[in-house]
């Protein structure tokens, strides 16, 4: 780790806690300011570090500028308002779309680096009966809402978050594959919350395990 990299992930995590805290206290503007902020100062990071590959930590901070842009997308107003169940909201699939793009940019960086057979085979027998199991209740209920276009988009959507999962464990690298399933728990709670029921304490886990799962793919890229 560089200085810069060690001062910017430092910073990072300030912004991500402000995030927590404007989350948990409904604090809106503070959310609009430290939110993305986390984001571009995990990028920071990423190209501050000495990376094992040139062409993995480029997918990563493709990865990185697609989930700013999520993150921007969901934090609007309009992708909030819809109950469990509700049509969806334009930005929320919007948000999807962003996020869809970034889980494609890590996948296409675990491939520049490398996976192996064992490593994906863990990462599927870990992986693939959560998934499956969360998933096909989420879907379910996306159902229920009556728009086949979103239910198939949805459906894709945690099939490629499945395989990032799988491709960070068959990396082999502890900390890819911690942060991918921390990544891949924030998806579940957003999805079981937007399209199943509301959870207690959603919003914050969310963000938490968010900003846990970027930072250790982020820091998995030195090896």
């Amino acid at each position: 780790m560089t200085g810069l990299a060690w001062t910017a992930l430092a910073a990072a995590g300030a912004a991500a806690a402000g995030n927590w805290i404007a989350v948990a206290r409904g604090l809106r503007p503070l959310e609009y300011v430290c939110k993305p902020l986390a984001l571009a100062l995990l990028v920071v990071v990423a190209l501050a570090l000495e990376p094992l590959s040139a062409a993995q930590r480029a997918w990563f901070v493709a990865a990185l500028g697609a989930s700013l842009a999520g993150d921007v997308l969901l934090m609007l107003p309009s992708a909030k308002t819809a109950p469990a169940g509700a049509a969806v909201p334009p930005a929320f699939v919007g948000g999807l779309g962003a996020f869809l793009a970034a889980h494609l940019a890590y996948l296409a960086g675990f491939a520049a680096l490398g996976v192996t057979a064992a490593g994906l085979a863990v990462g599927a027998v870990v992986v693939v009966p959560a998934a499956a199991t969360v998933g096909r209740t989420i879907l379910r209920a996306a159902a229920r809402a009556g728009d086949p276009l979103v239910t198939a988009a949805l459906g894709g959507y945690l099939a490629v978050i499945g395989a990032m999962v799988v491709a960070a464990f068959g990396s082999g690298r502890p900390l890819a594959a911690l942060g991918a399933a921390a990544f891949f728990v924030s998806d579940a709670l957003i999805g079981w919350t937007r399209f199943v029921r509301p959870l207690p304490a959603a919003p914050i886990a969310i963000m938490v395990t968010y900003h846990l799962g970027q930072v250790g793919l982020v820091l998995s890229l030195p090896g």
